[in-house]
């Protein structure tokens, strides 16, 4: 089966269960052997159709979330025959365990993928008790952060960590609110921040200048945050140590 991947994490998974993924986006860095020679048709924001079609897939693996929905529609219009597009939609880690198994059932790598998902919920274990919260900041200007409704939110709550922003969204569909105030000038609505490495390139200058402001956070590795998948096997130590930082960050002031 021929399969064009436009989900980083999905390409990756792909790969892992042994799918032959002819084509994936610019962002699909894992893994990286693959990332420098498997056609690439574009990011996942401005996918190239034509190369999409280019490439004759069986089947092309989207998400309601990082994909556009014109460019999605576009080629469940064009594909051909049988070939089909397959759109997931992944908010909570079980969903991510699902998509996994659905994807290895759908491209005939059952055994493989049901033995990635073991591998990872034994990993992960139960949900942790809340050790503290956190807000998870996704863009800088304007400053946009994770609410409810979100993977994000869901593996945060998983390993311990509250949503601070949690009840920031005024509408049930504002998964990704923007902020009332301005973290350059050190006002917050919660006391510790996660300034992810993706998708805004947050660097520990940004941490420094937040720091200085007496606006406590942190760097922490987006693909650990937001990516399903294989690559939810490698960031375990990752999420312990951010845990282990926001309870800290709770014993600090008392909580």
């Amino acid at each position: 089966m021929r399969v064009v991947s436009l989900v980083p994490s999905w390409t990756e998974f792909l790969h892992d269960v042994g799918v032959e993924v002819v084509g994936q986006t610019k962002f699909c860095v894992h893994p990286s052997t693959a990332h420098r020679t498997v056609p690439r048709v574009g990011g996942t924001k401005n996918v190239r159709v034509d190369a999409v079609l280019d490439l004759a897939p069986d089947l092309v693996v989207c998400n309601r979330e990082e994909n556009d929905r014109a460019q999605i529609e576009a080629l469940q219009a064009a594909l051909p025959g049988r070939a089909h597009v397959e759109v997931t939609d992944v908010r909570t880690v079980r969903d991510a365990w699902v998509a996994m198994r659905h994807l290895g059932r759908i491209t005939g790598n059952v055994s493989k993928a049901s033995s990635w998902v073991q591998r990872i919920q034994d990993a992960w274990g139960d949900p942790r008790p809340q050790l503290g919260e956190a807000g998870y900041v996704v863009w800088q200007s304007p400053w946009m952060v994770a609410g409810p409704d979100t993977y994000i939110h869901d593996v945060m709550a998983w390993w311990g960590i509250a949503n601070a922003c949690a009840s920031t969204a005024t509408h049930a569909t504002d998964r990704y609110p923007t902020l009332a105030e301005d973290l350059d000038h050190g006002a917050s609505c919660c006391d510790a921040w996660l300034l992810p490495s993706e998708p805004f390139p947050f660097s520990e200058r940004h941490v420094q200048r937040l720091n200085d402001r007496h606006v406590a956070s942190k760097l922490v590795d987006g693909e650990a945050f937001s990516w399903y998948g294989s690559r939810m096997a490698h960031c375990t130590a990752h999420l312990n140590e951010v845990a282990d930082w926001v309870a800290q960050q709770g014993s600090a002031r008392g909580l």
